[in-house]
């Protein structure tokens, strides 16, 4: 078993100065704490994998290809492999879980 803790994770994130901290990889996975302030751009490009976001904490909008939904804490939203995709109008720091499959490159 492998266990986490999310303000773990934050801290480790934090201290690493970067917005995504990738802790897990496995042979069809991998997992990452994704983090946008509030009124930060998402510098996102398509991914070769597809991904399921799970918002922890904040609240943006996300547009994946034409289509646009608010998100919020426990926002689950898919994103297609190689569809683009963005965070957008983040009003409360965002903290999201993304799982990529097969593991991102």
């Amino acid at each position: 078993m492998k266990a986490f803790r999310l303000d773990e994770l934050e801290a480790e994130r934090a201290a690493n100065e970067g917005a995504y901290l990738q802790f897990l990889r496995e042979r069809n996975m991998s997992v990452g704490l994704y983090a946008l302030n509030a009124g930060e751009h998402d510098p996102q490009k398509p991914h070769n994998q597809d991904e399921v976001y799970f918002v922890v904490s904040g609240r943006a909008s996300i547009t994946v290809g034409l289509e646009t939904t608010q998100v919020a804490r426990g926002s689950v939203v898919y994103v297609p492999a190689g569809v683009a995709h963005k965070f957008h109008h983040i009003s409360e720091d965002l903290r999201v879980l993304v799982v990529f499959s097969p593991p991102e490159s």
